[in-house]
């Protein structure tokens, strides 16, 4: 009963960890407001499972990285409250992951969205 107990709090606690950062980050509302915009754009467009797909690993991927980006900065911030190069060097390239993430999200939605744009 104990192992059930335990899954249970490991998922409390990553939905507790999801709230969190989406009350105190605005990178995470931002990602979550063009996540809204793309996802009415595929219902209404009809994207097909291909391209869902598509888009669907692009959103995660991206919050997943932000998620990740957003833990470095704070475990530096604890460590190193002053400011130190490495701990610049440190959040400067988690933060380029992110940027890598959104850029490549931006392109695959313009290789999807595009062609249906150009129709109507």
């Amino acid at each position: 009963m104990s192992y059930l107990k335990n899954r249970k709090n490991a998922f409390v606690y990553a939905f507790s960890g999801l709230w969190q950062v989406t009350k105190r980050e605005a990178h995470i509302r931002i990602h979550l407001l063009a996540t809204v915009l793309v996802v009415s754009a595929g219902f209404y467009f009809g994207l097909s499972s291909v391209e869902w797909v598509c888009i669907c690993a692009c959103i995660a991927l991206v919050f997943c990285l932000e998620i990740i980006n957003t833990a470095i900065e704070k475990l530096c911030d604890l460590v190193m409250p002053d400011q130190h190069p490495t701990i610049k060097y440190i959040k400067d390239i988690s933060a380029a992951a992110v940027l890598i993430a959104c850029g490549f999200a931006v392109v695959t939605g313009l290789i999807i969205f595009l062609p249906y744009l150009l129709k109507h």
